[in-house]
């Protein structure tokens, strides 16, 4: 299948779009305040050592300490690859003052810091560089057991003995020659010598090494043999791109398009109108279902509706149809919103155990697709189905949106009434301890409105109650759940 890649990039951010058959497939975003910090190398400072949880914060100097845990530390995971189980706690490893060179394998998301490894890889065209590990690995995504041999003793060749260090050798060096492989193994070598200069020389906190920007890492990580064509829209970009495709994608260089046209280019396959929908929390089914997608800190879940498709045969048909065609949106949306970590989908009840297995095949099929590591679970005793996706970095949403500032977040608003009661209980403390000539509430219109109409006789009440007039005044400019109450 067929793919084209759009480049959309401005002094703020770099905007990409994997396009399929005519469809938008995957979206990434990049803010130039806001870029992610995952795979760069810092020299950092150990800040505190947490010897219950078996982990440290390190200041990297992001503001907001990172992450350490014991099963990211380099010698307590060699000690499990030979022994099982860590035997050497955290609090014999590092110190507090300790400085060490740690790598960023999870983006700060929410509140948490950044999580971090001492387990540094540096990523090239066709190689990750490996510092600290002598095995030379293969990517699980080379399934072929034929050639991961040969290019495992490849690359064995191509490695001198007295070199330190391994390699995991990435997908695309599967059509790489010995030369580019070479020129690919000295290149990591280079930047790893650079890093350990550096570290050298300066103090923590302190940044070794930077992660390539968004549409570097594209050209390195997303194109493939079937990405036809990858527009970009600016001109400087486009020789800047060329020029580094030229020294390590090669192979991507014929397929680079300088995009002249008048139309901006994420109009052409209606990206902007898709980074839309994907920020609503209903998905509409071309059948007539659709999927409610809610996200939470801790998880995702997705459910599945029939809405107003009657297509089927019988009632079970139009389930069975709806499952399937919400099994490939769901997978399309995974990707779309890069949403992670653990997601939960609730189909629509079947019955057939055959549909169920179909609907399962169709997902694990639809989910090959993604470039994130995924494991998928069957369905549970609530007819529930579980996965995971890995997150390493922040969703589309958490990118583009921030918390309603009305609601903060909940989702919804007390309602007029509401307030009018926690209002009237308000004043009722406030002459208890105060005794002002009035009291003048400042509220939303809505407000005033259930003052002046249902609540009226409650307010008037309350006036005779407190022997002090009290007077409305709306507030244009408040919330719903705003107000003050003034003591004159």
């Amino acid at each position: 299948m067929t793919e084209d890649i759009l480049i959309n990039i401005s002094p703020y951010e770099t905007r990409v779009a994997v396009i399929q058959q005519g469809a938008v497939q995957e979206l990434h975003i990049e803010r130039t305040s806001q870029k992610g910090y995952v795979g760069n190398i810092y020299l950092g400072k150990v800040a505190r050592v947490l010897p219950g949880m078996q982990s440290a914060f390190i200041d990297i100097g992001l503001g907001r300490a990172a992450f350490l845990h014991i099963a990211d530390i380099r010698e307590s995971r060699h000690e499990r690859a030979h022994g099982g189980h860590p035997t050497t706690p955290i609090e014999k490893l590092l110190f507090e003052g300790q400085t060490l060179m740690v790598q960023v394998i999870k983006d700060p998301i929410g509140t948490k810091g950044a999580r971090l490894s001492t387990q540094v890889s540096i990523a090239g065209r066709m190689l990750v560089f490996l510092p600290y590990d002598p095995h030379i690995g293969i990517s699980q995504r080379i399934e072929s057991e034929a050639e991961r041999v040969a290019l495992r003793e490849r690359v064995q060749r191509l490695v001198s003995p007295e070199d330190k260090g391994g390699f995991i050798v990435r997908t695309q060096a599967e059509d790489a020659s010995d030369e580019e492989l070479a020129a690919d193994i000295a290149y990591l070598r280079k930047i790893w010598s650079i890093m350990q200069k550096q570290a050298r020389v300066q103090g923590a906190p302190s940044l070794l090494h930077a992660d390539l920007d968004l549409a570097q890492r594209v050209l390195r990580d997303v194109v493939n043999a079937d990405t036809a064509t990858i527009m970009i829209d600016s001109r400087e970009n486009f020789a800047r791109l060329t020029d580094w495709a030229r020294e390590f994608t090669p192979s991507v260089i014929d397929r680079l398009v300088h995009y002249t046209g008048e139309r901006p280019l994420f109009d052409l396959y209606h990206a902007d109108d898709e980074i839309a929908r994907a920020l609503s929390r209903r998905v509409d089914l071309k059948s007539g279902g659709y999927l409610i997608i809610d996200q939470t800190e801790a998880l995702t879940t997705i459910d599945v509706n029939t809405g107003g498709f009657v297509g089927g045969r019988n009632f079970d048909d139009t389930i069975f149809r709806t499952n399937l065609e919400a099994a490939q949106a769901i997978a399309r949306q995974l990707r779309l919103r890069n949403l992670g970590g653990i997601v939960i989908l609730d189909f629509i009840d079947m019955e057939n155990v055959d549909h169920r297995e179909a609907v399962l095949s169709e997902l694990r099929k639809a989910l090959s697709r993604d470039r994130t590591r995924i494991t998928l679970n069957g369905f549970t005793q609530l007819g529930l189905v579980e996965m995971t996706r890995k997150r390493t970095r922040e969703s589309l949403s958490h990118v583009l949106c921030e918390s309603c500032p009305t609601c903060g977040g909940r989702g919804h608003v007390k309602t007029p009434k509401t307030l009018c009661y926690e209002i009237l209980r308000e004043i009722l403390r406030e002459a208890r301890q105060f005794n002002p000539k009035e009291f003048r509430i400042l509220a939303s219109q809505a407000v005033v409105d259930m003052f002046l109409e249902e609540e009226s006789q409650n307010l008037a009440a309350l006036g005779d109650f407190t022997g002090k007039p009290i007077t409305l005044q709306v507030e244009g400019i408040y919330s719903q759940e705003q107000y003050d109450i003034i003591l004159m």
